[in-house]
């Protein structure tokens, strides 16, 4: 691996409000880079999920290629899905663009000088970006790769000729007609017969009649082909231009891509054990470990008070503080949980704890636990 020299480095938790004169949310972290493959330098941003930092499990990675003009509203999905349990926290790279002409087209042509650059560009993320990120980051092995446009031709591109590098793709009005149709002619000659790992292909487009023979030719060469472990999935996005493809293609392609992620209607019902199991199944089809989250616990834990099994639920409050101790939420749900018990002084210590952890991180929540910790230290004060 190339080794890649840190220019610049701004770090800051994601979605936590920094006290800074004015009080302000970040939602990502920029770095840049000295590329060696590339011989320039590189800059990204980076989101990691609210719960990046108040435990020590890893998440998957999502690429978005044109980073700049796409963190901000797809980080925002990432944050709402995931939030809502449709699909798993993850971070997200956005990479920025320094020549994009060059870096996502897969041939050479003439009127466009610098094209041609696809193969350096995959060489950069493989070698250097995704090692950067795993080496700085907790990633699990299974990363998205997200384009638009030429960014979409990038990434048939890069199923075609490193097929084993992204577990997804989301492919957004890809320029595919680029070249005489160079990537479809590609994927005639050199889509593998089979993948090593099962791999999502969405790819959508708009109201773009230019590009429908193409995508329609080329959605044919892979249901011809069929390759073993390849699912495409193709979608006409009738009320959609252009420009304004990207936002719901990716909302609907990270839905597709996790289908079968929300929990079943029925799992709290079971309990802990069924839950998990839940999460020991998603881990098999996806290939690695995906632990329970924080906020699924959380949930089992209130859908139990709530039916009055208050002794379940503080078990299950208790087990989500083993597993996530450093998140103030876990143990101000513990102390609300010991509060309907009337375990007052239990209330207390984990409310506290809840305040003392919100204060170091400037928690958003931090109002609502102090007040939780007043109430109780009154009720004690009047016995």
């Amino acid at each position: 691996m190339k080794k890649l020299t840190l220019i610049a480095v701004i770090m800051f938790s994601s979605l936590m409000i920094l006290k800074a004169g004015d009080d302000k949310f970040t939602i990502g972290n920029k770095m840049s880079f000295k590329s060696e493959i590339l011989d320039e330098e590189r800059s990204i941003i980076v989101y990691t999920p609210q719960t990046y930092y108040l435990g020590k499990h890893d998440y998957p990675v999502m690429y978005l290629l044109d980073g700049a003009a796409h963190f901000h509203h797809v980080s925002g999905i990432v944050q709402f899905l995931s939030g809502h349990g449709s699909i798993p926290e993850m971070i997200v790279v956005a990479v920025e663009n320094v020549d994009r002409t060059r870096d996502f087209s897969p041939s050479h042509v003439d009127k466009w000088p610098t094209t041609g650059g696809a193969e350096k560009f995959i060489h950069f993320l493989r070698e250097e970006l995704m090692p950067f990120v795993n080496n700085n980051f907790r990633t699990q092995p299974y990363e998205l790769l997200v384009g638009h446009s030429f960014g979409g031709t990038f990434a048939t591109y890069a199923l075609i000729n490193d097929p084993d590098l992204f577990k997804a793709y989301i492919a957004i009005s890809p320029y595919l007609m680029y070249d005489d149709a160079f990537m479809v002619q590609q994927a005639k000659k050199k889509l593998p017969k089979s993948f090593n790992n099962d791999v999502n292909f969405y790819m959508t487009v708009g109201n773009e009649p230019d590009y429908f023979e193409t995508l329609a030719e080329f959605q044919k060469v892979i249901n011809e082909r069929s390759p073993k472990g390849l699912e495409l999935t193709y979608l006409k996005m009738e009320n959609e231009n252009h420009g304004t493809t990207p936002h719901m293609s990716i909302y609907n392609g990270l839905e597709s891509i996790y289908s079968g992620w929300r929990l079943p209607k029925d799992a709290f019902s079971k309990g802990l054990v069924a839950v998990d199991d839940h999460y020991k199944l998603l881990s098999k089809k996806y290939g690695y470990t995906i632990e329970t989250p924080e906020y699924t616990i959380n949930a089992l834990g209130y859908y139990l008070m709530n039916n009055e099994n208050v002794d379940k639920a503080i078990a299950v409050f208790k087990e989500n503080v083993d597993r996530f101790p450093k998140s103030a939420n876990v143990y101000d749900s513990l102390g609300e949980a010991y509060e309907n018990n009337n375990e007052f002084k239990k209330a207390e210590k984990n409310y506290k704890i809840a305040v003392d952890y919100a204060r170091k991180i400037y928690h958003p929540n931090l109002s609502i636990y102090e007040d939780n910790l007043k109430r109780m230290q009154d009720k004690l004060a009047v016995k």
